[in-house]
């Protein structure tokens, strides 16, 4: 009898493998159902939003010669996912400058903001025209904001966990945006990047809803800078 203890005496560590690799799969699985549900959802409500953005982008041809003189979109390179640079499309609501002269820890420049920009700020319309990048897959509509490329290779340098925040594709809106709001020194940046690891190690598509539901209080609330 002797062959048959030898034949269960199994290493038990064997059972704790599998487990785990059933658990990764299993994650892995949920992981890859929320990213297309993600991207399904941002495909759907981009497409949904393009006739508002026709509708805005006409209106403005419109004013712009009376309260805003100058192009009408503004394109600026950022930095997407993986560090990887891409053109973010906005409404334009400053007056336009030969050279740029912002540095990564200045603050906005209220003074080249025109009224008819304000009001495009306050109420996030400015950012509608995102909505193409999302469509050309660089953007999401929820996530990490993007920043300027060249303030963002400033920000790798300087602030912990600025790299790890682009693992995901940037949004339109995010975590930060609506808890944190705008930030312009070393301190607001450094919660900024925090709030936003916080939203990637706690992504689910209901989360994404629920930052879907406090952004369009913040535009109704005009609390946009």
């Amino acid at each position: 009898m002797r062959w048959v203890a030898v034949m269960f005496d199994f290493d038990e560590s064997y059972l704790e493998v599998e487990e785990q690799v059933i658990v990764r799969a299993v994650q892995t699985h949920r992981e890859a159902y929320a990213d297309a549900l993600k991207a399904g959802f941002d495909v759907l409500v981009s497409l949904l939003l393009l006739f508002p953005l026709a509708l805005f982008a006409f209106s403005l041809l419109l004013l712009n010669p009376f309260f805003n003189a100058g192009p009408l979109l503004f394109l600026q390179r950022r930095m997407g996912r993986d560090c990887k640079p891409f053109i973010a499309v906005k409404f334009r609501t400053m007056r336009p400058e030969a050279v740029a002269t912002r540095g990564a820890f200045d603050g906005v420049e209220t003074d080249r903001i025109s009224w008819l920009g304000y009001v495009l700020r306050k109420t996030r319309i400015d950012e509608l025209p995102q909505i193409i990048n999302v469509l050309k897959g660089e953007m999401s509509l929820i996530g990490p904001r993007p920043d300027a490329y060249s303030h963002a290779q400033t920000y790798l340098k300087s602030v912990p966990g600025y790299a790890q925040r682009h693992r995901v594709l940037p949004g339109i809106s995010g975590y930060a945006q609506t808890e944190v709001g705008y930030v312009e020194d070393f301190a607001d940046i450094a919660r900024k990047v925090e709030a936003d690891l916080y939203y990637i190690a706690n992504y689910s598509f209901r989360f994404d809803l629920w930052i879907t539901w406090r952004t369009l209080c913040v535009v109704l609330g005009r609390q946009g800078q």
